[in-house]
């Protein structure tokens, strides 16, 4: 029998109306909302039921936002499913905290209230238009680190901050140097360079600022050692120990997301079964491209999607 993975999706996941309709069909769920709407002090269920879309895209509020309706999903998995555990957890950047609620690192409260601070220090790090983001498709991920390199070196940062799957790579830095590593990606035989519509340049060296304010407010919260091994974006492998734990939410702020590797990492330690919870099917459609043909991967995302589950549907 193969092993059970949980995975909890990221910033640009989000949408108006997230985890509206569970939050009226489950307590569990519905008791979550409520505790981020107490823990944070305004009304974020009333942002992610209703928007505007405008606010809820901005970062402070996304990744509170995208947390709550994980957990929204995982507190209505856990009611239905209460025997239903998984041999790893492993969240896309900000749904590493989503990861450590589930493998009971973080409290749900604590999570909440330090991803709205992750994101207030990440729009705060660089100045709007300063900053940019794009993803390369089909280039070789030791090339196009050879052309960052390139380019930072003339004095533009700019290096790879998502190794999503394969095909697909995020670069990020400097507006000037992710243009410039652009244009080279393209001339070196990328196929494609897509801007994103992003408010920084996450996960770069440009993160600093924000790194370094995040570790004074995970200073004042209490990590405990994780009841499931969490594969951690910073390196690919599992982690459990509460110190380790926080050093590597800190150096995750301007660290690459190894996520193909850590997908890979999962499928190399027996994992056969991927089960996406939280908003969305990003992580999904990016783990078919890195795990074998024969693994089954789930999206859950509502009661519809739970339903599925609960049947052994396979939604992806």
């Amino acid at each position: 029998m193969g092993k059970v993975a949980f995975v909890f999706p990221g910033q640009g996941s989000q949408f108006v109306g997230m985890g509206q309709a569970l939050s009226e069909q489950s307590e569990a769920a519905h008791h979550i909302f409520e505790q981020a709407d107490e823990a944070l002090g305004f009304s974020l269920s009333g942002l992610c039921f209703a928007g505007p879309e405008e606010e809820l895209k901005l970062t402070a509020n996304t990744q509170p936002a995208i947390l709550t309706a994980s957990i929204a999903v995982m507190a209505a998995l856990n009611e239905k499913l209460p025997d239903y555990k998984p041999a790893f957890v492993a969240g896309h950047s900000l749904g590493e905290y989503s990861a450590l609620v589930a493998a009971g690192a973080l409290s749900f409260a604590d999570a909440v209230k330090t991803v709205r601070a992750r994101g207030q220090f990440m729009e705060e790090a660089v100045p709007a238009g300063q900053g940019a983001m794009a993803a390369v498709l089909n280039m070789d991920r030791a090339a196009l680190h050879a052309v960052c390199e390139e380019v930072t070196a003339s004095g533009h940062p700019v290096q790879l901050a998502n190794m999503n799957c394969p095909g697909q790579i995020v670069i990020s830095g400097s507006a000037e140097g992710v243009k410039l590593a652009g244009e080279k990606a393209k001339e070196a035989g990328a196929k494609r360079v897509l801007p994103l519509n992003v408010s920084g340049p996450f996960h770069s060296s440009l993160m600093q600022p924000a790194a370094d304010k995040l570790q004074a407010v995970l200073a004042g919260v209490t990590v405990q050692e994780a009841t499931v091994p969490v594969v951690a974006n910073v390196t690919a492998r599992p982690v459990s120990e509460a110190t380790i734990i926080v050093d590597q939410l800190v150096q995750q702020v301007s660290a690459p997301v190894l996520w193909e590797d850590s997908v890979q990492w999962m499928v190399e330690a027996g994992v056969t079964t991927f089960v996406e919870i939280g908003p969305g099917k990003v992580l999904a459609g990016l783990i078919k491209k890195i795990a074998p043909a024969d693994a089954t991967i789930i999206s859950v995302q509502d009661m519809d999607s739970l339903t599925e589950l609960l049947n052994g549907g396979v939604l992806c």
